[in-house]
This record gives C-alpha cells, structure tokens and sequence, in this order.
C-alpha cells in the first residue's frame, strides 16, 4: 500500500508532478485503477478538504491539491472507463442569476469531485431554467446553487419554483450555500440541504449518495 499512501500524501502537498508520476507507476505495477483512486487521490483530497474546514490550510492550498488530483485523474481515465468506473453521483452546479462570485463555487466543485461525483459546472449568472435543463440532459442527482450576495439569495427560490411547476421537484436533491445563506433561508426556499463551507457540501452530498437518498 505504500504507493497508494505516498500519491495521498504528495496529492496533499500539491505535488502535481509526483502524483502524476506515482499514479502512472501504480497502474504499471498492477493496481487496480479504482483503488488508486478511491485510497490515494480521493482520500487525499479528503483529508486537504477536513483541514480546510478546520482552518489549517486555506484556499491556494486547496486549490493546488485540485490541480494534483486532477493531474493523478487524467492519467487514470481511460482505464476507469474501460473498467466501468461510475460516479457515487452527478450534480449541476452553479452560481445564481446576477452574481458572478464564483471562488466558494469553485471549490465545492473541487470538493464534490474529490468526493466521487461527476460535476456540470454552469459557472456564474446562471438563469433557474439553466440549473434544471443542464440537469435533465445529463440525468444529475443533485442541483447545486450558489449566491454571495443578499440581493441575489431569493433567486435560488426561482430555481426551487420552477423545479415545482415543472413537476421535477422530487427528481432532486437541492443543495445551496454561501457566505449570506442560512440553514434557515434553506427552509423559508424549500432547499434540502444548506452546507457552510466546501468540505461539508462534499460530505453531505456523499451522505445523501450513500444513504440512497437520492433519486433513481
């Protein structure tokens, strides 16, 4: 297992170069791809995500530990799709209607994937009907929305609204977050979960996942 723990540990470090090279020398000596995966690039990415949320890294160190994932996941692609490696989810993603703060998006979008799940990032300024169309095409799970802005809050509603009148709002678990949301504007908006911070929208995203909790 050295192998696997040594990809965790530069992947924490942010050492695109080593995890790339290690991953690539795993799957030369045998290992099964989605161990690589699950035991080396995602724990890792896990445990930079409980650091983070406990304040003792921050946001470059996040993102530099991304980059490595990503870099350890290129090399890895083609053999989990020939090994039929599924996603534990997909999920749409997104910043709402007249925001364009996309930093805490990003790295719930980080997070999530370091999680296990397949992500659609819609990016900024995001139209409610957009959220729910990108999700039907691709067959998500889960609608992620964003805003940092109290003035563009009630536009997560629109998004939970038109779920409603397009008689979709069970096909989906609802997730927002931000610096001015509240778990209780979550349930003024009818949203399933509110999560403070990246880490936490990954590990209730997973949670919701694996207890099944979300749709067919």
């Amino acid at each position: 297992m050295a192998i696997i723990e040594e990809i965790s540990e530069f992947l924490q470090k942010g050492r695109a170069k080593n995890v790339k090279k290690l991953v690539q020398q795993a799957l030369d000596e045998g290992f099964d791809p989605k161990e690589i995966l699950n035991d080396g690039l995602l724990s890792g990415m896990m445990i930079v995500g409980g650091k983070f949320k406990r304040e003792e890294v921050f946001v470059p160190d996040v993102l530099v530990a991304a980059r490595a994932m990503n870099m350890g996941i290129e090399i890895l692609e083609p053999r989990l799709v020939a090994a039929g490696n599924e996603p534990i989810g997909k999920a749409v993603i997104g910043t709402v209607k007249g925001d364009l703060h996309d930093i805490g998006k990003n790295l719930v979008t980080m997070m999530m994937k370091g999680a296990g799940f397949e992500i659609y990032d819609l990016g900024v300024d995001v139209e409610a009907s957009a959220f729910i169309d990108k999700a039907e095409e691709v067959g998500a799970d889960i609608i992620c929305i964003s805003a940092l802005l109290t003035t563009t809050m009630p536009n997560m509603k629109d998004v939970i609204s038109l779920l409603e009148e397009r008689g979709l709002r069970e096909k989906y678990v609802v997730m927002i977050g931000g610096a001015p949301v509240t778990e209780n504007f979550a349930k003024e908006i009818g949203a399933d979960y509110y999560t403070a911070d990246a880490t936490s929208a990954a590990e209730t995203a997973k949670q919701v996942a694996e207890k099944g909790n979300i749709p067919a």
